[in-house]
């Protein structure tokens, strides 16, 4: 009998104990249980190297969020040295370090919008935590098969959210289509986190044609500041600008501070 290997992701210790040993009594299935992102990571990456990867991964639509305020809080990405990742985070770095494995979120209440967020991460299932065990273990079966689970109740309202994000989405392209060349290297060099005279060194451009520029692609994006056109080039699937031979780039302008002032570009 082949055997399913799962992974429970929860903060909330007695649950993920409790789902872990209901599932543990199904015959075709082994389950492990993790009390955080950062934990989960390690045990994924312990059984990979032992050659028994999981095939599952069970993540709390709230993980995170004892550590930020309380179990209802909703959870706020923090860098993983924080020891917090929210759950769809989680989701979001399985999907793409380990495709294999599939996720489904476990939620306490029905979220439209956080369910198509944890679509578009790459999971293929939502589940009420209240629903039956039998109810579980057939999205769990199901997902291996390339099923995409979601309660009925909610499937109206996630293809709402997924089609307004792809409207966004096109919005955005069209107006990053019509940036120039330069600018459009300028505004990859912005999202890689890049300040106006670096930006001038890498392009070998004066700082003050740098920041016409910056201004210009600013104008065109019809934002006010560098983290909005941050934001709307990745909406848009814009990537940081590559590094140069010999440097490394900081770690993105979404993932640090920005150097701005008062909306402006500093100097």
């Amino acid at each position: 009998m082949a055997r399913i290997r799962v992974l429970v992701v929860d903060d909330h210790r007695i649950f993920a104990e409790s789902l872990a040993a209901a599932l543990a009594a199904e015959p075709d299935v082994d389950v492990s249980a993790a009390g955080s992102g950062p934990a989960a990571l390690r045990a994924l990456e312990r059984a990979a190297a032992e050659g028994r990867g999981y095939d599952v991964l069970l993540v709390d639509a709230e993980l995170g969020a004892l550590a930020t305020g309380g179990a209802h809080a909703v959870p706020v990405p923090r860098r993983e040295e924080t020891g917090v990742v929210d759950g769809i985070s989680l989701v979001a770095g399985v999907s793409s370090g380990r495709p294999a494995v599939r996720s489904v979120v476990l939620a306490e209440k029905d979220d439209p919008r956080a369910a198509a967020r944890a679509l578009q991460a790459g999971a293929s299932g939502w589940v009420a935590k209240d629903c039956s065990l039998q109810r579980l273990l057939a999205v769990i079966r199901g997902v291996l098969r390339d099923e995409t689970h979601l309660p009925p109740a909610l499937l109206t309202g996630v293809l709402r959210e997924l089609t307004a994000a792809r409207k966004h989405r096109t919005e955005s392209e069209r107006l990053v289509e019509s940036l120039t060349p330069r600018e459009r290297e300028v505004l990859r060099c912005m999202v890689a986190g890049l300040g106006r005279k670096a930006v001038a060194e890498r392009l070998f451009l004066s700082p003050h044609t740098v920041r016409t520029h910056m201004q210009n692609v600013l104008g065109k994006l019809g934002v006010h500041s560098t983290l909005a056109a941050v934001a709307l080039a990745r909406r848009a699937g814009v990537g940081p600008a590559e590094p140069a031979t010999g440097q490394s780039l900081p770690g993105g302008a979404l993932g640090r501070d920005v150097v701005e002032r008062g909306g402006q570009l500093a100097q």
